[in-house]
């Protein structure tokens, strides 16, 4: 299953950097300038670095799993993003 969504950003290279460094800590991810794959045990989650954007993709077996994930994405994500007080990304509905 998967689900995507665009979070609107200026810092999208510092988030990503910030999301692969934090997560680095506990499990594993690849990360260069643009792209950071952070490797769960629900799933799997990339996180594009795009002009504006972050381009979020989330991959997981089933829908409990894809939840779960995206909940510890995007409240990691509102809590390093917070200066700009985005609003939560807008998911496409899991396929």
């Amino acid at each position: 299953m998967r689900m995507t969504a665009d979070f609107p950003t200026a810092r999208a290279a510092a988030l990503t950097g910030t999301m692969a460094k934090h997560f680095g800590h506990k499990i594993p991810v690849t990360h260069d300038n643009r792209l950071a794959v952070l490797t769960f045990e629900m799933g799997v989650a990339q996180i594009e670095a795009q002009d504006a954007s972050l381009r979020l993709t989330l991959e997981a077996a089933d829908t409990e799993s894809l939840e779960g994930l995206r909940a510890v994405i995007e409240s990691h994500l509102m809590r390093f993003a917070h200066r700009e007080e985005p609003a939560p990304p807008a998911w496409t509905p899991p396929a």
